[in-house]
């Protein structure tokens, strides 16, 4: 690099930076016939003597359809894709708002791909898993001290999952007392995550929907308006998606416990409240966490991620098993398939292992102190950024205007949008042309032109503000040169995307098979 080079890039606050871009077939279309990655030995003498073992009804009729690829042809494949993505590891990803995208430490996932722990089989006796059963034990161990519950379930592979775990909780306690025809509706928010009362509803309850009053919060009166002897529960996020924190909360648990009802916590994201509150304090009877995004196990962009919910001493009976026990007298760890709720499941055996032990490694490296610390970082963090995005012209954060917020908060670009006619979804494409991503939201839209950012405590004040410079340099832009931006992104690796093909089974195939039958018009046999 040159001195003018480097003396140019220091005077930048933002980084130029433009995306690989490969037209990259897909892995099938690049397979040749008798082309191999790796040879096999021949069996030995003896083995080869013994014979094939009788597979019965388990032999193909035809062998797999796997492509056939040398070594050094499949890794440049990947690595083309790897370049084509935009990832936690290459970009200060804080725009993934509500998804806490923070910092794995390397030696987290050393450990979850330890032999042990990665190969371990569903079926082998548990005498060989004692390892990753007291890994799993003492994480639900320290789950119980931050959140004040008795008992958690650590089964569930995401928070939607999770979700679904506790209404299925509801459910059977609601039908163990012979209530189903009294007890058939659940409160919510329009700012609680929507698996709320997707998750409610798949269960059979109705839903009752709390909107925000005048301070952005949920509204008491409506909530006082809500509840009834049919109220089963309520499910509820806090601090919501928006960012602000329901100074009310005991209220509302109150409410509903004076009719009879249950109070479910959804902390897919606790990133403000570690160490600080607790859900028991708050007087609910369920929650939950996200061990993939709160714990720092990553979010796995959908899956795999770890859902652990965790009830009080009335509610252990109707969590789905197995749980993890230990036996003092034989000092051993074991799933518990005897429990109560034997019949309700959700996944078996281990859950989803590696994320667990990821979570588990960074709880234990931090301790109780350092967990509080966490969350008083990324509460700082977001508001030094909310002070500064805030004032960013044609940016606003509707909802208790002029409050604090915890640990995220949701922009809305409505006053850009209204005055150069660049909404949300533009803004969101020139960002990629910055190394940059930014959310938007859950749809419908409450916020009008939003878009949601979450710094984590992972960055450092230098990464907020470089982020911070990309936004202000964006909206310059939107302002200067609006047709640079309607036009973008201009440097990444895919140009617009066609959101209407999501409609249309018929454009698009989620298989290789049905891409075969679809775009090349035959079908092969198995």
């Amino acid at each position: 690099m040159s001195f003018e080079m480097g003396r140019r890039n220091l005077d930048k606050k933002y980084r130029e930076y433009h995306q690989a871009r490969w037209d990259e077939p897909i892995i099938f279309d690049l397979s040749q016939k008798g082309e191999r990655g790796i040879l096999l030995p021949e069996a030995e003498p003896e083995v080869a003597a013994a014979g094939l073992p009788e597979l019965g009804s388990m032999a193909r009729e035809n062998p797999p359809k796997l492509p056939e690829m040398s070594q050094m042809r499949v890794l440049r494949h990947y690595m083309h894709l790897s370049q084509e993505n935009i990832g936690a590891d290459e970009t200060v990803d804080i725009g993934q708002g509500t998804c806490t995208m923070k910092y794995s430490p390397k030696i987290n996932d050393r450990l979850a791909g330890l032999p042990d722990f990665a190969d371990v089989h569903p079926r082998q006796d548990e005498s060989t898993v004692q390892g990753s059963l007291e890994i799993m034990y003492r994480t639900e161990q320290m789950l119980k001290a931050i959140s004040g519950m008795d008992r958690f379930c650590l089964h569930p592979g995401g928070g939607s999952q999770a979700i679904l775990a506790i209404a299925t909780v509801v459910r059977e306690w609601v039908d163990s007392q012979g209530l189903s025809d009294e007890k058939d509706e659940i409160i919510t928010t329009i700012f609680s995550h929507p698996s709320n009362p997707a998750c409610a509803a798949l269960k059979g309850f109705k839903l009752i929907t709390i909107y925000p009053g005048p301070d952005g919060r949920p509204d008491p009166d409506a909530m006082r308006a809500a509840v009834s002897s049919r109220t089963a529960a309520l499910f509820i996020t806090n601090p919501e998606d928006v960012g602000i924190y329901n100074s009310s909360i005991k209220e509302f648990t109150k409410l509903v416990h004076d009719a009879g009802g249950l109070c479910s916590y959804d902390q897919a994201n606790a990133n403000a409240l570690l160490g600080i509150t607790r859900a028991r304090e708050a007087d609910f009877d369920l929650c939950f966490f996200n061990i993939h995004k709160t714990f720092s196990s990553p979010h796995g962009c959908g899956g795999p991620g770890s859902g652990v919910v965790g009830v009080r001493e009335h509610l252990v009976r109707f969590l789905p098993a197995p749980l993890v026990g230990f036996d003092e007298a034989a000092g051993r760890y074991y799933l518990d398939y005897d429990s109560p709720s034997k019949t309700v499941r959700l996944k078996d055996f281990y859950g989803v292992l590696p994320a667990i032990i990821r979570g588990c490694a960074w709880m234990l490296s931090l301790g109780p102190d350092w967990l509080r610390e966490v969350s008083r970082v990324a509460v700082l963090n977001n508001n030094y950024m909310f002070k500064k995005i805030t004032a960013m012209r044609g940016v606003d954060a509707p909802y208790a205007e002029g409050e604090f917020r915890m640990e995220q908060v949701r922009y809305s670009l409505r006053k850009l949008k209204e005055e150069t006619g660049i909404g949300a979804a533009e803004f969101i494409n020139r960002m990629f042309d910055y190394g940059m991503h930014l959310w938007s939201s859950h749809e419908p839209w409450i916020v009008p032109e939003p878009f949601t950012v979450e710094p984590t405590e992972s960055y450092s004040k230098a990464e907020l503000d470089e982020y911070l410079s990309v936004l202000e340099r964006v909206i310059g832009e939107c302002y200067e040169t609006p047709e640079v931006v309607r036009q973008a992104p201009h440097k990444s690796a895919i140009h617009h995307v066609d959101h209407d093909i999501l409609d249309d089974p018929e454009r698009w195939a989620i298989t290789w098979r049905a891409y075969q039958r679809k775009y090349k018009g035959y079908f092969e046999p198995r």
